[in-house]
């Protein structure tokens, strides 16, 4: 058996379809399962938003430290502040923060208003991301998702979404590459190397970057395939029926491993802890794979 069949069945033991890529970020010896497939990437894009975020502050362009004022017509829902009940004041660099720690859809939309949507948009083309398309931040995919579920705000929607169909839900073009924020494992894993290679933009905002990724609470996904010595960075992406995560596994020795896992279930569900855990097993076997080659 390949080490992409193992990898495949690990996931497929949990019910999942999956993309995968694993890459030496120092030679590019790679495992690959349907890499170059076009997958949804829901919050993985806040990576480049983040790091779009860090150029401009090296250019000169944006101060980290001019604030923000968070208000109830700024809330999408969800972590951090997107769940506050009162007015908050943030600095940007604390919206990169909590973008990137626990993934907070407020804080993200509020820093691409500050950026802009079409330079995030160029960068990618100017890294060589030809595949990927962002089409806005998360207000634009709230907005597609509440209008194909009828519902004309948050409350309505919450409502009903509950009662819709796995077909209706299926059919959302959130959930569709071609209609929604997308790349593939191949794109993505790219980034990683070229962001941790300093490759992505100035040093300096290259390391930004992996600091803010080294601060993601979640740790149940490819973290959790890893002993404690190895340092993982990542950052996770979630939608109905949709488990992702993309992110670099350090070694001790100076290893470094970029590696995405784009994972589809056979149903709605998105609390899937035995899903997230395969994840991270199918990270490890690939990256003990690499590593046991180059041995």
């Amino acid at each position: 058996m390949s080490i992409g069949e193992r990898v495949e069945d690990i996931l497929a033991e949990a019910g999942v379809d999956a993309q995968v890529r694993v890459v030496d970020i120092a030679d590019g010896r790679e495992v690959a399962v349907r890499a170059d497939e076009q997958v949804v990437i829901a919050s993985i894009f806040k990576v480049l938003l983040v790091l779009e975020f860090a150029r401009q502050v090296e250019a000169g362009q944006l101060d980290p430290t001019e604030r923000v004022l968070i208000g109830a017509a700024d809330r999408l829902g969800g972590w951090g502040t997107a769940g506050c009940s009162d007015d908050v004041e943030m600095s940007l660099r604390d919206l990169a923060y909590s973008a990137m720690s626990v993934s907070d859809n407020t804080a993200a939309d509020l820093l691409m208003r500050r950026v802009g949507l079409d330079i995030v948009q160029i960068l990618a083309q100017e890294l060589g991301m030809r595949r990927t398309r962002v089409i806005g931040g998360p207000r634009q995919l709230l907005e597609t998702m509440l209008a194909d579920a009828g519902a004309r705000d948050d409350a309505e929607f919450a409502r009903i979404f509950p009662t819709l169909s796995e077909e209706r839900v299926r059919a959302m073009r959130v959930l569709d590459p071609a209609h929604s924020t997308s790349s593939t494992a191949r794109e993505v894993t790219d980034l990683m190397a070229m962001i941790w290679r300093d490759e992505a933009g100035p040093a300096r905002a290259c390391a930004a970057v992996r600091e803010y990724m080294h601060r993601q609470i979640f740790w149940t996904r490819l973290a959790s395939g890893f002993p404690p010595e190895v340092r993982v960075a990542a950052k996770t992406g979630t939608l109905p029926g949709l488990h992702m995560e993309a992110g670099v596994a350090e070694y001790p020795d100076g290893g470094r491993y970029a590696m995405a896992v784009f994972a589809r279930t056979r149903d709605l569900a998105t609390r899937r802890i035995d899903i997230d855990l395969a994840m991270g097993r199918a990270a490890r076997a690939a990256v003990d794979a690499l590593r046991s080659i180059g041995m």
